[in-house]
């Protein structure tokens, strides 16, 4: 695995392992890119695979203002794309990372191969006014003196987590919390879920994969399953024994599922590493 810096704007970090079609992991509101390593181990025999932080997020540069969701996020997409001069990419897409890929892929349709949207939501459709004041008051209220608590990280993975899950892989997540600038998780909060809506899922034209958990008490099964029937032939994996990381909690389960789709498609043109 190789770690590199995208000379983009802002500066993106992403790690690298393999060669071959080009698969973007996208983490969620809470993660950065260093919960995709099993998946980079699992992919790289195939696929040139990278996970990427996005703007405000791990060794990546912060946005120049107020974030927008998805102009902003999705222009880091496509550095990506840019960078190993591919036409195309598959993403997937955990969470905040799904609801990411699947705006790009609805901006940006002749880019994008294919997608997976693990453990997500069509948005914040649903939501009025007044409820999305309160869900972004509900996670940012524990943020005191722009600190986060020290058990912050741990508290997170505890709570997004099934019960039981190992220690080690509590950690992973936890850690990955612990390394958010807090200013930028705020920025995220706040700019994705008024802005994260309006999106038709029926629109979708490339192929897509849905994955959920049995313990997911973020997004549960209910809520993937609603975006099943919206989205044209889009395929279904259900996960046992994870909640909502179930890359991290099942990583086993999730690499057979999101291989076995992989292999499933016309396979793209082979990305090229830029010198």
């Amino acid at each position: 695995m190789q770690d590199l810096i995208i000379p983009s704007s802002p500066p993106l970090a992403i790690t690298v392992a393999g060669q071959g079609p080009l698969v973007i992991l996208i983490h969620g509101l809470g993660g950065d890119r260093t919960t995709w390593s099993e998946q980079l181990t699992a992919l790289q025999d195939r696929y040139t695979a990278v996970s990427v932080d996005l703007r405000g997020y791990g060794n990546s540069g912060d946005p120049s203002g107020p974030l927008d969701f998805k102009r902003d996020f999705c222009a880091d997409l496509v550095a990506v794309m840019d960078y190993f001069k591919v036409p195309r990419a598959h993403l997937v897409g955990l969470s905040m990372g799904g609801r990411v890929a699947r705006t790009t892929a609805l901006q940006v349709p002749d880019r994008i191969a294919s997608l997976t949207l693990a453990n997500t939501s069509p948005g914040f459709d649903h939501l009025e006014p007044a409820q999305l004041d309160a869900f972004v008051q509900a996670r940012s209220a524990v943020i005191k003196d722009h600190q986060l608590p020290a058990d912050f990280g741990y508290q997170q993975a505890l709570g997004m987590m099934a019960p039981g899950t190992p220690e080690n892989t509590l950690q992973i997540m936890a850690k990955a919390v612990n390394r958010l600038r807090v200013g930028n998780y705020l920025n995220t909060l706040q700019a994705s879920t008024l802005q994260d809506r309006g999106d038709r899922l029926e629109d979708l034209a490339c192929p897509v994969h849905l994955i959920t958990s049995d313990l997911d008490t973020v997004y549960p099964a209910s809520i993937t399953l609603a975006m099943q029937a919206r989205i044209p032939n889009a395929t279904l994996t259900r996960i046992t024994g994870a909640g909502h990381i179930s890359n991290l909690e099942q990583p086993e389960a999730f690499n057979q599922a999101l291989t076995h789709f992989l292999d499933t498609l016309p396979r793209e043109a082979d990305a090229q590493r830029a010198a």
